[in-house]
């Protein structure tokens, strides 16, 4: 087969001054509010990335472990699944790819006639993990849309009939607000045909001791990864923030099910931001919410499943039950 590599919408200079824009105009509008915060998504500039995936080999950020446990035992039934037609196996959000690579080697072994698509806003991410695939598989199609979810998908409904096997895996879901989770999946149903199938990955409520040494692990990479937020707005913005007068604070809300991330000011302080030609006022103790991961009991997914427009068709789960795949159809 020969090798097909693109990544489109690249990061050219015009993409470079639009993406700053955005975060800037995001970025001052959460710092602004009574309640400050930024949004999540702005944490993977590409040393964000480089930390993440530091995080998530941790010993104690239990999630990865468990999920490659499950697509390893996994794997044969879906390329079974899979075996009768040619398919586009297509992931929104793909990290590093260790975990696609389980599938795509099961998928090879197998003889399944199928190609890659990744897609991801994070330029650094899909250059490493092309980079990757086509080493290590130069038989494998791949094509790569720097695109977010649904505009990715709809560049590929628009030149492809082929049959989907959508990932949605890792953290993904629990990062999206779940007032807006329900409508992303109503919405990512429009865009499948009924042969279609999506495999996404859920974190179930646990142990809370075990959920805290996950995002506040012993060597402090949590905290790294979140103060990083604020050397991106230092650098991007030409701001001032002094990152010793911060610290990472994390808690469960029970309320919700979710673990929370916070950066909260030491001090009374004023940060200037350049760009902004404004400076913004902290409070002592004053926190900045940067994130939330959401988790789930089993009831919630089912009944997520049926209000979105999708049947369960299995549930796959590690041995101690701590974080589901779950494999969905259009109903």
């Amino acid at each position: 087969m020969t090798d097909t590599l693109h990544i489109l919408n690249d990061l050219d200079s015009v993409t470079v001054h639009a993406e700053k824009c955005e975060f800037k105009k995001d970025a001052i509008l959460g710092l602004s509010k009574i309640h400050k915060q930024i949004q999540a998504k702005y944490l993977y500039d590409e040393h964000g990335c480089e930390l993440f995936n530091k995080i998530s080999r941790h010993p104690d950020f239990y999630l990865t472990r468990c999920e490659l446990e499950i697509l390893n035992s996994c794997k044969k039934h879906l390329a079974k699944l899979l075996n009768s037609k040619s398919f586009n196996l297509i992931e929104l959000g793909p990290g590093d790819g260790t975990k696609t690579q389980i599938l795509i080697e099961q998928f090879i072994r197998d003889s399944l006639k199928f190609t890659y698509t990744p897609i991801d806003l994070s330029a650094y991410y899909l250059k490493k993990i092309v980079s990757h695939l086509n080493n290590k598989f130069p038989q494998l199609q791949i094509t790569a849309f720097k695109a977010d979810y649904f505009n990715g998908l709809k560049l590929i409904n628009a030149n492809s009939e082929q049959r989907k096997l959508i990932l949605f895996l890792g953290s993904n879901v629990g990062h999206l607000d779940p007032v807006y989770t329900e409508e992303f999946f109503k919405i990512l149903k429009e865009l499948l045909h009924s042969d279609d199938y999506v495999l996404i990955g859920f974190d179930l409520r646990k142990n809370i001791d075990m959920l805290m040494r996950a995002y506040n692990n012993s060597e402090g990479l949590t905290r790294d990864f979140n103060l990083n937020l604020l050397r991106r707005i230092n650098h991007e913005l030409d701001a001032n923030f002094n990152l010793d007068k911060f610290h990472h604070y994390v808690t469960y809300n029970a309320n919700i099910g979710a673990m929370e991330n916070f950066l909260i000011s030491s001090e009374e302080q004023k940060i200037y931001i350049e760009s902004y030609d404004r400076f913004i006022k902290f409070e002592n103790i004053e926190p900045i919410h940067v994130g939330y991961s959401y988790k789930y009991l089993l009831s919630q997914i089912e009944l997520l499943a049926r209000t979105s427009g999708f049947e369960i068709i299995q549930n796959f789960t590690d041995a101690n039950h701590f974080y589901v795949n779950t494999l969905w159809k259009v109903h």
